[in-house]
């Protein structure tokens, strides 16, 4: 059968989530994947040493777990295999002298937690949380929302005026996340306990918006904790694969796609690189960048992609990259403040001043002389990731260059930009920086495994030259004028192709969101009917 309702492109979690609904709606649905399983950048996989599983790109689910995909389909996806895990604390950051904090999903220990760090912080922290308390419904019900939509855009205006003027949300919409931290916060930990999340979601701690996303964050992780599948992350995937199956689904692995195909101003199927043609009667669903699809999967039709948006497709711009460290140990981290070893994900940080200097390093096209360091030890909540006794360890670097300019150490030569040489150099630079909040780790090494952009860009088309973000969140990239100013939703020039993934609202993490968004479109308002074949 090559015939179907609705045909996926890629299998992200955000089109499976989209597959997944469609299925259970009665729809016909296949899904195509290129490479060798579904999920995308979740993956789970023994690349260091047998028996230790690492998460392989992305790994907790917080912003999953919290939002209206799992709220709806979390029964079904336990009965297919997806059980969550979680740590006692959510996060927790390390500093230089033995500074340490932790928060957790308990408000009250939280408040004390940040007093003892200063007095005067916990009830800041509270009023922050208490200031933000009357935007959260509305600001909440966006991330399940198109926000070109006349619902969403009518909420958009409420929260942004207030009796005919700019509202005070409007002013915190756009701060940045030092002015809110250094106006809130006295203690220097507390504020590099939350600065280094903006990164987390593709933005630095001096970017305008980025105090936004640092309170959303905060907001997540102390309501729904850092939420790891047992077994690893790849376990949502596949439950979101089995779910869509156990419906009549398809979901198929090596088929690279080509082409969408266009006819009548309706988008009738797929070309796979391997020369079928695989029709859609009601929709395409592709999880790709605006790139991908406007210069390559539509360059073919002649007349469909007006030179505006094939314009704005080209200059999508990509935001910074990424460099992760799998690490087998044959024993837990240790750090001084216990807690720590029953994190979900601790910042190993110099502070606010250190973070800013780390980004405008990358933004320069330099290798961070100390970057700050996001440290997760999954095997903390789910012990079947590695032998008894053992555990993985993932540290991830977000503030790094895409294309290297150089080392602001002036140590490593990246003249040849990001070998395996320069990555394992700045690997060795990681870990040493890294030992001195854990100072067992390097003896505690019995595998490693380094990944950086060009393996990301390898990997997965999503992230362009290796950005795992899917493209720049930069305020001129994002809300209304992702994925393209000329296209500022998930509906595309042809009126039943539509986009999810990180290049669409709300964007990056594994959130469900857009997958969501997509497949509530189609099954509330359908979809105009390809009736001519290919």
């Amino acid at each position: 059968m090559n015939r179907y309702d609705a045909v996926v492109v890629g299998s992200g979690h955000n089109a499976l989530v989209t597959a997944a609904y469609l299925a259970r709606a009665g729809w016909s649905v296949v899904v195509l994947e290129g490479n060798d399983r579904p999920g995308g950048l979740v993956r789970t996989d023994e690349v260091t040493v047998p028996g230790f599983r690492h998460d392989v790109y992305s790994s907790a689910h917080p912003l999953f777990t919290s939002g209206p995909a799992y709220a709806e389909l979390g029964p079904e996806l336990a009965a297919c295999g997806l059980t969550y895990r979680d740590s006692p604390f959510s996060i927790g950051v390390s500093m230089p002298g033995a500074e340490s904090a932790v928060f957790s999903t308990d408000a009250a220990a939280n408040v004390a937690e940040a007093d003892r760090l200063a007095p005067g912080d916990g009830a800041a922290l509270a009023a922050l949380l208490a200031d933000f308390a009357p935007f959260a419904g509305p600001v909440f019900a966006l991330f399940a929302a198109d926000l070109a939509d006349p619902g969403p855009t009518r909420i958009v205006h409420g929260l942004m005026h207030d009796d005919g003027h700019c509202s005070t949300f409007a002013q915190r919409f756009l701060r940045t996340s030092r002015d809110l931290l250094e106006h809130r916060f006295s203690s220097p930990v507390l504020r590099g306990l939350l600065a280094p999340w903006a990164l987390h979601l593709g933005r630095g701690p001096d970017e305008a918006n980025s105090a936004f996303w640092t309170l959303l964050t905060l907001v997540a992780v102390t309501t729904a904790g850092m939420p790891t599948p047992e077994g690893g992350s790849e376990q949502l995937a596949r439950a979101l694969t089995t779910l869509t199956e156990r419906h009549g689904g398809r979901v198929e692995t090596g088929r690279w796609v080509e082409r969408v195909l266009v006819r009548d101003g309706l988008a009738t199927g797929v070309r796979t690189a391997d020369g079928e043609v695989v029709t859609a009667a009601r929709a395409v669903v592709a999880s790709v960048n605006p790139d991908q699809l406007y210069l390559k999967l539509l360059a073919h039709e002649d007349g469909v992609v007006p030179p505006v948006i094939r314009q704005q497709a080209d200059e999508y711009r990509y935001g910074r990259g990424c460099v992760q460290l799998h690490l087998a140990l044959s024993e837990p981290p240790r750090f001084e403040d216990e807690r720590l070893t029953r994190t979900g994900l601790v910042h190993l940080t110099r502070g606010l001043d250190a973070l800013s200097r780390s980004v405008n390093e990358a933004a320069r096209g330099l290798l961070p002389a100390r970057p700050t360091i996001a440290f997760d030890t999954p095997s903390t909540a789910d012990p079947t990731r590695c032998p008894p006794g053992a555990a993985v360890a993932r540290l991830q670097i977000l503030d790094v260059p895409l294309r290297l300019r150089g080392d602001a150490a002036g140590e490593i030569d990246t003249r040849a930009g990001w070998t395996d040489d320069v990555k394992n150099a700045f690997a060795d630079r990681v870990i040493g920086l890294a030992a001195r909040h854990t100072p067992n780790l390097p003896g505690a090494i019995v595998g490693r495994h380094v990944i950086g952009p060009d393996d990301l860009a390898r990997f997965n088309p999503n992230c362009g030259p290796g950005d795992p973000y899917g493209g720049s969140h930069e305020l001129a990239q994002s809300y209304l004028l992702r994925p393209l100013p000329g296209q500022p939703s998930h509906r595309t020039v042809v009126p039943n192709l539509f986009m999810v993934g990180a290049a669409t609202w709300p964007g990056h993490g594994v959130n469900g969101a857009s997958g969501y968004i997509v497949a509530d479109k189609l099954l509330t308002s359908g979809a105009r009917t390809a009736s001519r074949t290919v």
